[in-house]
């Protein structure tokens, strides 16, 4: 089947559709699944707006909202994850993932579900070593140092992630892997993005998590986003003993959703023909989330994840057989996604704009739906609990829970990640340090700038749409220095490309070129949201 993969949306739903649309007009081209590595930014309304961590001259309501009232629909199954630029109250009602319009699919923290037999997986948000071992304690209204953390992966996603034991066809994260751009044409990435030289060098750039879920996982292919530059890898992973067959990973990272821009990738992945066309449950999956219910933390309180250290009297939760035919069982063998959107907020409304808006904490039906069925924790739910007890800045919920996190987790155990040297404290991927940007923002007054009722037609001036027939391609300008002979016998063909006449480099910003000498953003940055200025988005 065909998958269409894409980098950072920030909220054009309509340019991207279009694109799509357009791939089908000149190349006879459907895709049948469409992913999206983050900064999706499902903007309902302007409370989600404030809920952004954003400069006030980024937010803008963008259309998203449109498909969540039903004006449109999403032409082709579309599945997400989040990353660093979201409206977090929204996609924090769906800790497990669910569906933030119809026939538009939110992963959660992290997740696993199947398409045409296809099995996908990702993990959302970016990598933070000071909030990696803490709960998910957030929730709205956020503040200055909330609005940032409820986007921060979390080490019980990735050991979660971890348990899984059956093969996986595709990984999405926001962040690159952390050293995986060893595994391409570093040089021409250092040509197209100097600025990362000097943590490329240091082996800093990146998610080290992510990097370990690579290695653990090793899927067939690896999606990313969030540097907003376009890069393949070919990584080759070393086999445990003699008797397993050698996997490779093919990686790409795509740019992000502007006109001249290459941010949407085709390629063709093997499915199963006679598996359902509807979004599936991953047996496996609800299976690992079951065993793993008991280590759900909703406080600031960092802790490890259980290991076989002689500290724990458990530490492997990867799901048995039975476990995965119970829940087979349980379900009737009808792994269906039920299709159970609902309106959770008010929409947009162009003519009725609202200046001051306050986020408030939701329960999300679906997620609601979802515990029930599976005997999970609403983490909402905890967490409103916890609240009203006053025990969520910090304290367990309970002393009972307490004596049961010291027999799975301790805080008192070094991190697996050296919180002091991690690299990311103070040059995490594509971050605006909001911190220097107006600490006392009010965050419940938001400035929108509404898209225009008809917007108009980007399909002339998008850049070419790339795809990629049997695996996934290389174009010459990403062909790797040091692994061609690899990515030759892993049946890595040419890229198709139309290059736009309208293409414009990426404009460098340095100092105080950005026209605003109040808001400092890192240096990384300013070149990497240049071309947003010039393009008018996010």
């Amino acid at each position: 089947m065909k998958v269409a993969v894409a980098g950072c949306c920030h909220g054009a739903l309509d340019k991207m559709y279009e694109t799509l649309e357009l791939l089908q007009r000149r190349h006879n081209v459907r895709p049948d699944l469409l992913l999206c590595c983050g900064d999706f930014q499902a903007v309902r309304n302007e409370a989600d707006l404030c809920c952004m961590a954003v400069p006030a001259k980024y937010r803008h309501m963008q259309t998203f909202y449109r498909y969540y009232s039903g004006e449109k629909k999403a032409p082709v199954l579309t599945v997400f994850i989040g990353g660093n630029h979201e409206a977090s109250n929204h996609l924090q009602e769906l800790p497990y993932g669910g569906w933030v319009a119809p026939n538009i699919y939110y992963l959660g923290y992290a997740g696993v579900v199947r398409f045409r037999g296809v099995r996908i997986a990702g993990i959302s948000g970016i990598f933070k070593s000071h909030d990696y071992r803490k709960g998910h304690f957030e929730c709205p209204p956020y503040n200055q140092q909330t609005i940032r953390s409820a986007y921060h992966v979390r080490n019980i996603e990735v050991f979660k992630l971890k348990q899984l034991k059956h093969p996986i066809d595709i990984f999405m994260s926001h962040d690159w892997p952390r050293s995986i751009y060893h595994y391409g044409n570093k040089k021409q990435l250092l040509k197209m993005k100097s600025f990362f030289r000097q943590e490329v060098e240091s082996n800093t750039l990146g998610s080290p998590a992510a990097s370990e879920l690579l290695q653990h996982l090793k899927p067939t292919y690896w999606f990313s986003a969030h540097l907003h530059v376009k890069f393949a890898a070919f990584m080759q992973h070393q086999t445990n003993s003699k008797e397993e067959l050698p996997k490779a990973t093919k990686f790409l990272a795509l740019d992000k959703c502007l006109p001249h821009r290459d941010f949407l990738q085709i390629i063709d992945v093997e499915h199963d023909p006679n598996a359902s066309d509807s979004l599936e449950y991953d047996a496996e999956w609800i299976a690992v989330l079951k065993a793993t219910n008991s280590l759900v933390n909703v406080t600031q309180t960092s802790w490890n994840m259980p290991e076989n250290n002689g500290l724990h009297a458990k530490w492997d939760y990867s799901a048995t057989e039975e476990a995965i035919k119970e829940v087979l069982e349980e379900l009737n063998h009808n792994l269906k996604i039920p299709c159970n959107f609902t309106l959770t907020a008010a929409c947009y409304d162009p003519s009725k704009p609202q200046k001051k808006v306050e986020p408030v904490h939701t329960i999300n039906p679906q997620t609601t739906e979802f515990c029930a069925q599976f005997g999970l924790t609403d983490i909402n739910d905890r967490i409103q609990q916890a609240k009203e007890e006053g025990s969520v800045r910090g304290e367990r919920e309970e002393e009972e829970e307490e004596e049961e996190m010291d027999s799975t987790g301790s805080a008192e155990e070094p991190s697996e990640y050296n919180t002091d040297n991690s690299g990311l404290s103070s040059i995490n991927p594509d971050e605006i340090m909001l911190d220097e940007e107006g600490g006392d923002e009010d965050l419940s007054t938001c400035s929108v700038d509404p898209s225009p009722d008809h917007p108009p037609d980007f399909s002339a001036s998008f850049s070419d749409i790339r795809i990629m027939p049997d695996s996934m391609a290389v174009s010459s300008d990403d062909a790797m220095d040091s692994t061609n002979e690899e990515l030759e016998k892993s049946g890595v063909s040419k890229q198709v490309e139309e290059k736009s006449l309208n293409e414009r480099p990426l404009k460098r910003v340095g100092g105080n070129e950005n026209g605003n000498s109040g808001i400092k953003i890192k240096r990384r940055n300013q070149a990497i949201y240049a071309a947003e200025d010039e393009d008018k988005t996010e």
